[in-house]
């Protein structure tokens, strides 16, 4: 009998032919190429209006089930132009012709990675399927989560099925115990520089080893968020007790653990010794120019961003108000915290979070994926550097196509906010 990697094994049991002869499916492949069917498909208020538009353009009357689209008001909300507003309006008017269940809109949205798992949408062993890159959040769930363009979600939409190859799977074995302020952006950006971001393409990142059984659900989820920038088509983590307890809150469903089967066949194994990764950063102007922070040089900065599907979570403006406590953001430096999602805000007001913040001299922005696309809460202007707890540092990517971006957890984020430059946590606690 084959040993099936996690993905393979999520896999199998979403093909929808053929079936071997006593009427099973078969188990799959990397390589094949499969009608899967999907649990969930989603997409946000930039990508939702091109899916919209091709579903009409199918000529079908009705979603598959109107309980497994979700539609999310994120990238532009709450609106920015007229452009923006007509884009969700657009969505508002489709999610009620056709009795769209989750449809999430300002005051009850919050960034699409952050709120489907709040909202216990995902559990284990499911395939989702977003019209956004970072769908592949959900795999730290033990899910099959993957971003597609928006053409494909229309199809989805319609028919609760996409085809899909199977990928392959890449082992990331991390080991050892994490020195104080890292976190699991810094294990993913490690991953990401030993990569590259062309080094997974295509394949299944199966994240395991000693140092992820002891991580937190946020971190597990900044790090499958981010398998993308290694090129993969997924990240996932076992669903252990840590998964299993984070859904237990928030959803009814019949919750299993799940995990690769003993020894499968891997196309690669990453061994990472966790204990020696330092506090990263990834210097312009892509994720795997990665470095410890103490050996970037002290580049001044303009902007700080705590937020994002990558590190919007509670844990993590946790994280960054510990630093910030009593201490004042640089004169020169503009600071902006952005909750992931209403959920994360309301905590973040009542453990007195905010309240650190705007004594720091931060903004608190409401949940919105913002500056991290250059959309709005924060673009930068040519000759601007942000420090940045987002994903991406493409060029242009938060603004100005002279500006830059530094990708880092929020403990070095915060660090800097403070110093004006980039800098260790330790050094502004000191």
């Amino acid at each position: 009998m084959s040993r099936l990697t996690l993905a393979e094994k999520i896999l199998s049991t979403h093909r929808l032919a053929p079936e071997n002869a006593h009427g099973a499916r078969s188990p799959v492949r990397p390589g094949d190429l499969m009608e899967t069917a999907v649990d969930l498909v989603l997409a946000n208020d930039i990508t939702a209006p091109i899916a919209i538009r091709e579903f009409r353009a199918l000529g079908v009357d009705k979603v598959f089930d109107p309980e497994a689209v979700v539609l999310v008001a994120d990238h532009f909300t709450p609106n920015k132009d007229i452009a923006s507003a007509e884009q969700a309006a657009g969505m508002r008017s489709f999610a009620r012709e056709h009795s769209i269940v989750h449809h999430y809109d300002v005051g009850r949205a919050g960034i699409e990675h952050v709120l489907l798992h709040e909202l216990g949408l995902v559990v284990p062993g499911d395939v989702i399927v977003g019209a956004d890159s970072h769908t592949c959040t959900a795999g730290a769930l033990g899910a099959f989560a993957t971003g597609m363009g928006s053409t494909d979600i229309a199809v989805a939409m319609a028919t609760g099925s996409i085809w899909m190859r199977v990928p392959e799977t890449i082992r990331i074995e991390l080991d050892g115990s994490l020195q104080p302020w890292v976190g699991g952006k810094d294990l993913i950006l490690e991953t990401i520089g030993r990569l590259g971001v062309s080094g997974a393409t295509y394949a299944a990142l199966e994240f395991g080893g000693s140092t992820v059984e002891g991580l937190s659900i946020e971190a597990r989820f900044t790090m499958a968020n981010m398998a993308i920038e290694a090129g993969a088509k997924a990240g996932l983590f076992a669903a252990d007790a840590v998964a299993l307890d984070y859904l237990s809150e928030r959803t009814d469903c019949e919750l299993h653990r799940l995990a690769a089967d003993e020894d499968p066949r891997y196309a690669r194994r990453l061994l990472i010794d966790a204990a020696g990764v330092e506090p990263l950063v990834a210097l312009p102007h892509l994720p795997e120019n990665v470095r410890p922070v103490r050996e970037a040089g002290a580049a001044r900065i303009d902007q700080a961003v705590i937020g994002s599907c990558t590190n919007g979570r509670i844990e993590d403006l946790r994280v960054a108000a510990e630093i910030l406590r009593g201490n004042r953001v640089h004169r020169d430096v503009r600071c902006i915290v952005i909750p992931g999602s209403p959920r994360v805000q309301l905590d973040a007001v009542r453990e007195g979070l905010v309240d650190i913040f705007l004594d720091a001299g931060a903004a608190v922005s409401t949940p919105t994926c913002g500056p991290c696309l250059g959309g709005h809460m924060g673009v930068l202007a040519a000759g601007e550097r942000a420090v940045s707890t987002t994903n991406r540092n493409f060029r242009g990517r938060m603004g100005s196509l002279d500006s830059e971006v530094v990708l880092s957890g929020p403990a070095v984020a915060a660090a800097s906010a403070i110093a004006g430059r980039l800098a260790h946590p330790e050094e502004v606690l000191t």
